[in-house]
C-alpha cells in the first residue's frame, strides 16, 4: 500500500519503523481477525521507513520523567527488565545526535542489562507519567559509556509508540501536588484580586454618587 500524500506531495501517513519492528505474523493476524488491522498493520504493507526522530511531545515526556523501565534481551534470548529512577531530566537528550543517555548508577552488581548490551545492542524503554496518565515506549540500541567519570548508557532511538491511557492509575507525587497547589494559589490569588479592584470601583461611585 503506498502512503498518503497531500496536495502538496509530503506523505500524511505515520512513520512505520515501530509497526515493522513490533508486528510479526501473529500479531497482524489477530488485529485482521479482531478489527485493528487498518488502524496498526496495514502501515507493514509498504516499506520501513526507518528509524524515526524524536518530536517536541516525546522530548517533553522524557525530560519530565524521574523513572523508567528499560529491557534488554539475555544472551539466552530471554526478556530482562530493569527500572531506572533520578531526578527530573536524569535521560538526557543529546541533540547533535538526537541520541538519548542516562547514567548508569551502581547497583547490586550483577551486571545483567550491561552483559545483555554487549551481546545484543537492542532495548526498550517504557515511560509512565502517572498524574497525566500518559506512556510512552521506546525502542532503540544502547551503547555502554565507560570513559567518562560515571558510566552511562547511550540510545541511538529506532522508533516510539504512544500507549492509551486506559489502565493507568493515577499516582501524584509530593511535588506534583505542591505545583498543582501552587497554581491554584496563584489562579485564586489573581481572582481575590480582580474582586477587590471591582469592590474598590463599586466602593468610589457609591461615594461618588452620595457626595452629589
Amino acid at each position: 500500500m503506498a502512503a498518503g500524500r497531500s496536495v502538496t506531495g509530503v506523505s500524511t501517513e505515520p512513520n512505520n519503523h515501530y509497526h515493522h519492528l513490533a508486528f510479526g505474523p501473529d500479531a497482524l493476524n489477530r488485529q485482521q481477525r479482531n478489527g485493528s488491522y487498518l488502524a496498526y498493520g496495514r502501515h507493514t504493507e509498504r516499506a520501513d521507513d526507518g528509524p524515526q526522530r524524536l518530536d517536541d511531545r516525546e522530548l517533553l515526556m522524557i525530560r519530565r520523567a524521574d523513572q523508567f523501565c528499560l529491557a534488554t534481551v539475555t544472551p539466552n534470548g530471554w526478556p530482562y527488565l530493569q527500572y531506572r529512577s533520578g531526578p527530573a531530566g536524569f535521560v538526557r537528550h543529546l541533540p547533535e545526535t538526537d541520541r538519548l543517555r542516562f547514567i548508569d548508577l551502581p547497583g547490586n552488581n550483577q551486571f545483567v542489562t550491561l552483559g545483555n548490551l554487549a551481546a545484543d545492542d537492542r532495548l526498550a524503554m517504557f515511560f509512565v507519567d502517572y498524574p497525566r496518565r500518559t506512556r510512552l515506549k521506546v525502542f532503540g540500541r544502547g551503547t555502554v559509556i565507560e570513559d567518562g567519570p560515571q558510566r552511562e548508557i547511550e540510545i541511538a532511538v529506532e522508533a516510539f509508540d504512544w500507549n492509551c491511557s486506559r489502565s493507568i492509575i493515577p499516582r501524584f507525587d509530593r511535588e506534583y501536588l505542591r505545583e498543582l497547589g501552587e497554581a491554584y494559589q496563584a489562579r485564586f490569588d489573581g481572582r481575590e484580586a480582580e474582586l477587590q479592584a471591582e469592590i474598590d470601583t463599586l466602593k468610589a461611585r457609591v461615594a461618588e454618587l452620595e457626595s452629589r
